[in-house]
């Protein structure tokens, strides 16, 4: 036993080390990677032991120091991403509630971890209110933001129509009121293309689990009333992205911005002009899109809203028919997000099957062709799996004209797929799978793959899937090459240098505002961050300001990681 110390003081003092030396937090890192949060009793538990170093593992009781459970390792394999010749700790049938943590005798400990049944309710609630963090137009008071509380930013009362979006009814410089809606990322602007996607994630969560979400209570402003709070956040969004069609032709203004990034500033400090950019192809169907689905999701709290929804969604979709090759163009001076596209067929789907869902019209159905398209991952950039995560959801209530076997097949294809990365992953996720699961918000990818997952899942009950999607949430907490738990706040080793304006700022708070996943490894570096600790795509992540490839916060990234949490939960408590 002596030997086991001595081998652990060495690792941590090493990891220690090397974690100044990068300028990491200065918690030591684990050498032993998983969910630093925890596991459910029932849900798989999985550790990753670095190196190729079989034998025993053990679980230590947290509190009294004693083993609990004693496991082997074998099969060392290489995960492809990183470089790394890794080992699965397998303990899922250890399933007593309590803390503890995972101890190799030559590699070392893990994180503390807990095992209980309710085990990621905070990380939920945080997730979701990593929104009412990011409001703009009021003030977030002490009794609902705690020690992140600050004035409102950005009333967005007057806001000037860039020459760009100009029209005879509303020429350059008209002044538009547009306030409300969440600030998209680390930066202080609002887009309709990035809002669809987001805002649809939370809608989805609340139209699947209903009975969940009317318990789950938030304390955001709105709580006190008698709708349920992921509702309520998501009205925020909807309201303002309503302001952003134009009441004369139904086309959807791109964004609303500041002409530049503003610097390292509060909300309320930001003074500079902000203006409605340009009418886009993309910006109305994301819009039809999201207006259809809130005006079925709606109807029950407020009928008037819904219709004024499904009205808004209509006029949209009737635009985009009219000018569907209205691509976004940046004005030369406009310097903020893009979001731009240039295959539109994807949010043509989207729109065409929320609308003929909501409304039972089969000509939306007709209006595309779904035979002829698969399935994917979903992003802002490609929306057309959200299609299909509807049609499946609604399928018992269409009309004659889909094709339910064709809707499910779908589905399970998709999921098959990440099911086979997934089951022969070194790290025993679905996370690689594709070329494009490291790009620049590598994170969102991760949680978009358990989102799928969980479509399969509730189509099949097939539990393959279930502990597949979870295993990509375990990715998102520490089970990843770089040890990190990439949500603010929740875990031993977390991002503290988010780039996240209101964090950056903040100088009364050392601790960034809680529950947003960061961006993640990405091998697409364009920050101008000088170093990064490796160029293998699953290590390449830095805890930086600077590093908005890797370390930004964006509502389309915390979107699929409130869906899993939300499902993974009910149903391992419903099961």
């Amino acid at each position: 036993m002596i030997s086991v110390i001595h081998n652990n003081l060495i690792q941590l003092f090493i990891s220690f080390s090397l974690c100044l030396m990068l300028g990491f937090s200065a918690t030591a890192q684990k050498p032993i990677k998983l969910n630093q949060i925890g596991f459910y009793p029932d849900s798989p538990k999985i550790a990753i032991i670095p190196g190729s170093d079989e034998g025993e593992f053990n679980i230590i009781d947290a509190i009294t120091d004693e083993v609990v459970y004693k496991g082997e390792v074998n099969n060392p394999s290489e995960w492809i991403h990183s470089g790394e010749t890794v080992m699965l700790a397998d303990f899922t049938d250890y399933t007593t509630p309590g803390k503890y943590y995972v101890l190799h005798p030559t590699v070392g400990i893990s994180y503390n971890f807990k095992i209980k049944n309710d085990v990621h309710r905070n990380l939920h609630k945080a997730s979701l209110r990593a929104y009412y963090y990011n409001r703009a137009s009021i003030d977030l008071t002490k009794i609902h933001a705690g020690k992140w509380h600050r004035p409102a930013g950005h009333p967005d009362t007057v806001i000037y129509v860039h020459k760009s979006a100009a029209s005879p009814e509303r020429p350059e410089g008209y002044v538009i009121s547009s306030p409300k809606g969440w600030y998209d990322a680390g930066d202080f602007n609002k887009y309709i293309v990035n809002s669809g996607i987001s805002t649809y994630t939370l809608l989805a969560a609340y139209e699947h689990f209903p009975e969940y979400y009317d318990k789950l209570y938030l304390n955001i402003p709105e709580s006190s009333n008698q709708n349920p709070d992921i509702l309520d956040e998501a009205r925020w969004n909807l309201d303002w992205m309503l302001t952003m069609q134009d009441p004369n032709d139904g086309g959807v203004y791109h964004k609303l911005t500041h002409l530049n990034f503003q610097g390292t500033m509060m909300p309320h400090e930001v003074t500079a002009d902000r203006y409605v950019v340009m009418k886009s192809t993309s910006a109305a169907l994301n819009f039809a899109a999201v207006m259809a689905t809130a005006a079925r999701v709606y109807e029950k709290y407020d009928p008037k809203f819904a219709q004024a929804a499904l009205e808004a969604a209509e006029y949209a979709w009737e635009w985009a028919i009219e000018n569907p090759e209205a691509y976004y163009i940046q004005p030369p001076d406009v310097h903020t997000g893009q979001y731009g596209d240039d295959d539109f067929s994807d949010e043509f789907d989207w729109a065409a099957a929320e609308l003929y869902i909501t409304t039972g019209n089969d000509e939306y159905w007709h209006a595309r062709n779904f035979h002829e398209i698969g399935v994917g991952i979903p992003s802002w950039q490609y929306v057309r799996p959200l299609a299909w995560v509807s049609l499946l959801h609604h399928r018992d209530n269409l009309t004659d004209a889909a094709d339910i076997d064709l809707i499910e097949q779908r589905i399970i294809d998709q999921g098959n797929e990440l099911l086979e990365e997934y089951n022969t992953s070194a790290y025993n996720i679905s996370k690689g799978l594709y070329e494009d699961d490291f790009v620049w918000g590598s994170n969102g990818m991760a949680g978009n793959h358990s989102v799928l997952l969980l479509q399969a899942y509730r189509l099949t009950k097939d539990e393959s899937y279930l502990n597949a999607a979870q295993a990509n949430l375990d990715y998102l907490l520490g089970r990843n090459a770089t040890g990190y738990s990439f949500v603010t706040g929740f875990g031993s080793f977390t991002p503290m240098y988010p780039h996240h304006r209101a964090s950056a700022a903040d100088e009364r708070n050392v601790d960034p505002v809680p529950g947003f996943v960061v961006g993640g490894p990405t091998y697409r570096h364009i920050d101008g961050c000088t170093w990064y600790p490796s160029t293998m795509p699953a290590l390449s992540y830095r805890d930086d300001w600077c590093s908005y490839t890797t370390n930004e916060v964006t509502i389309n990234w915390n979107a699929p990681l409130v869906y899993t949490i939300g499902a993974i939960e009910y149903y391992r408590n419903n099961k």
